[in-house]
């Protein structure tokens, strides 16, 4: 007799993985939602790029429970967890590991050994990564972009699958570092998070001068986070749909061709990375909504968490308290949408 498979989604198609990706995110929302109360968009946000493989940043003043929300979010999947508080006194070897010295009870000698920082996690939290100079947020950069750390000379792979999630204090603060543009760029999704309207305050308020809330259970193995990441980036997509978000992204670069707000008051635009991660993070959000065609909505959906920390803007902006996603919008007003039928 044959043995079954270890795998529970071998020999599915694309369809039914599709439906279980969908499944899955409910079941991971009804996990968040036994602690965190209202974020809809922002929980969606943070499950489009954890089905799209791509990292994310939240941003908001303290008390927004940022830490909350990506630790129960860590809880609700079956990976490893790594926590990383940033402060001014981080070291980058404090992120990636370091060489140390260890005896070899075998030879008796002394020899080097690698210690593996908490960057050598699946799902990492960096917390108040703008609260670290720029040297130890570097550290990051190559973990986030290219899966892997280099220590000493030596190159380190991270196993899959490995997302960092940050949070981020506004700029304004003190004791804060402003993130550096490359490092910014690595970050698939800016994600703003507000005060709660009142009822939702209220709610949290009762919820959380009662009883414990119950406890948050692991709903999604590693093996399937890494066929669903799989199977989004197999979701087709119209050329029109492409099109527009590639128009959209260029739309932000000042020169010829730019609407006239642009010119006004954006120094640099966002580069082709910003038009891929609209698109496969389209991709991950139709899925999640059970649809398995791309729409312009999507694309409409994530235009602020992609573009947001993206457009670099001028002083006349900032004197005018012009904001990134208020350009956002205009855009979105000013470049039209594609008449045909998808």
């Amino acid at each position: 007799m044959t043995a079954p498979s270890a795998d529970p989604l071998a020999g599915l198609d694309d369809g039914a993985l599709a439906d279980r990706l969908h499944a899955a995110g409910g079941r991971i929302t009804a996990e968040l939602r036994k602690v965190i109360v209202g974020q809809e968009a922002v929980v969606e946000q943070a499950l489009v790029a954890l089905f799209a493989g791509g990292n994310c940043l939240l941003v908001g003043v303290p008390g927004l429970a940022k830490t909350l929300l990506i630790s129960t979010l860590a809880r609700a999947l079956d990976l490893k967890f790594s926590r990383i508080q940033f402060t001014p006194d981080l070291m980058p070897s404090d992120v990636t590991g370091t060489d140390v010295i260890q005896d070899d009870p075998a030879t008796g000698q002394r020899r080097l050994a690698f210690m593996p920082g908490p960057v050598f996690a699946n799902v990492l939290l960096a917390d108040e990564v703008n609260r670290t100079p720029p040297k130890t947020q570097s550290a990051l950069l190559e973990a986030m972009q290219e899966k892997r750390v280099t220590v000493q000379g030596r190159t380190y792979e991270l196993a899959p699958p490995f997302f960092v999630f940050a949070t981020q204090n506004p700029i304004e603060l003190e004791g804060t570092y402003p993130l550096p543009e490359a490092q910014l760029d690595r970050f698939m999704l800016e994600v703003y998070l507000d005060y709660l309207p009142e009822e939702d305050e209220v709610a949290v308020v009762k919820a959380t001068t009662a009883l414990p809330p119950e406890a948050v259970q692991a709903v999604i193995s590693r093996e399937e986070i890494l066929a669903f990441q799989r199977v989004v980036r197999r979701v087709p997509v119209a050329d029109a749909v492409t099109r527009y978000a590639v128009t959209l992204v260029r739309a932000t670069r000042p020169g010829p061709g730019a609407p006239a707000f642009v010119g006004q008051y954006v120094n640099y635009g966002a580069s082709v990375r910003a038009a891929q991660a609209l698109i496969l993070g389209a991709k991950a959000r139709a899925l999640l909504q059970g649809r398995a065609h791309v729409g312009y909505e999507d694309v409409q959906a994530l235009a602020r968490p992609v573009l947001r920390h993206r457009v670099i803007l001028n002083f006349q902006a900032q004197s005018e308290k012009v904001t990134t996603d208020r350009l956002v919008e205009q855009l979105l007003q000013a470049v039209p949408t594609p008449k045909s039928a998808l």
